[in-house]
């Protein structure tokens, strides 16, 4: 049963609202904690983009693409591999990365997805001598408790039976390796043991061991933050250097950056530049990926990551890290998607001849 005189009493209670000057200092330190951090790594990533390159930081002929998988299972064949013939002359490309899986989820990888690998191989042999032609494998990687829906780095036996499937291509006349497993956490001893022993058994055969590689953090412990947010999309500097010293080639991923301005983004390409650069051994082939795809989503917006963008980054970040670097290029993502203007991005500004 209600009060009269309590419900008398507390009709008079005014809720106090906040004064002006608190709501005004409320919402400086919001800005302070949001959105200040953005706008410094805002100014950095344009100041990363501006200047000129040099004009030395131009096409080694160590650049790659990767092509589709229509390539190895008879959906192309000589007109495509002239119009590619094309596109590619004056270039600096010497390796297509050939997709040949996705390898089974135990590693393994059977020979009838890749049926018209032999004529490919001994059709780029003749129309383009001097390009090598390396088998792309791949898989989603999972983790204990994640299903099995995936490849599990952590199983000897699956990792011996993806060494097993690169001695196999190899078998098959392909002149390289390239692995593309994704998403790798920073740190993963598991991967770096699959690196152990795949570089060997490919070079064994003659061939060229590659890896498709994540970013590098572009501030330090960014890798936990994305962690803790689900993503394990970077990997440590010195994580990065651990992989690149068990390959001969590294092509970094450089897109899905989801960053909105082609100057943000140019920027990014420059520092993962600088980044890579410095823990990448010399003897090491170190690729900076080139979006040559055209999706939006959330991590990718096509009017910020553009193939200009991504040269222009590349070269920035050469020439004030390791001009002289000859061990260098940019890896092409991916042929199915790309339209002219990629490819007269890449040619005028990588230094193509002709």
């Amino acid at each position: 049963m209600k009060r009269p005189d309590l419900i008398k009493k507390f009709s008079k209670v005014r809720i106090r609202r906040p004064s002006k000057r608190l709501v005004t200092r409320l919402a400086l330190v919001l800005t302070a904690v949001l959105v200040l951090p953005l706008a410094v790594a805002g100014s950095a990533l344009r100041a990363a983009y501006a200047g000129s390159p040099s004009e030395e930081a131009v096409t080694r002929g160590k650049d790659a693409i990767w092509l589709g998988h229509a390539w190895v299972d008879g959906r192309k064949g000589d007109a495509e591999l002239a119009g590619l013939k094309r596109k590619m002359a004056g270039t600096g490309l010497r390796d297509l990365y050939v997709h040949t899986g996705p390898l089974e989820h135990d590693g393994t990888l059977p020979a009838k997805v890749y049926p018209r690998a032999s004529w490919l191989i001994d059709a780029v042999h003749r129309e383009l001598p001097g390009v090598r032609v390396h088998a792309w494998l791949g898989d989603k990687v999972v983790r204990k408790g994640e299903g099995d829906a995936g490849l599990r780095l952590d199983s000897a036996p699956a990792r011996a039976a993806v060494v097993a499937s690169a001695r196999q291509v190899m078998g098959a006349g392909f002149e390289g390796v390239h692995l593309d497993v994704e998403p790798v956490r920073t740190g993963d001893a598991s991967f770096l043991a699959l690196l152990d022993g795949l570089r060997p058994a490919v070079r064994s055969a003659g061939g060229v061991f590659s890896v498709a590689a994540q970013q590098i953090d572009p501030v330090p412990s960014m890798h936990r933050a994305a962690r803790a947010a689900g993503s394990p999309k970077w990997w440590t500097q010195k994580y990065f250097g651990q992989v690149a010293r068990r390959v001969d080639q590294i092509a970094v991923m450089s897109y899905d950056t989801g960053l909105p301005l082609e100057s943000l983004y140019g920027g990014y390409v420059a520092r993962q530049t600088a980044l890579a650069l410095q823990v990448t051994p010399r003897d090491t082939d170190l690729l900076m990926g080139l979006p040559f795809y055209h999706t939006d989503s959330w991590g990718h917006h096509a009017r910020a990551e553009t193939a200009a963008a991504a040269v222009r980054g590349a070269r920035l970040g050469l020439s004030r890290e390791d001009r002289d670097r000859e061990r260098f290029g940019l890896a092409l993502y991916v042929d199915f998607a790309a339209t002219d203007a990629d490819w007269r991005a890449y040619r005028n500004g990588w230094g193509a001849r002709g």
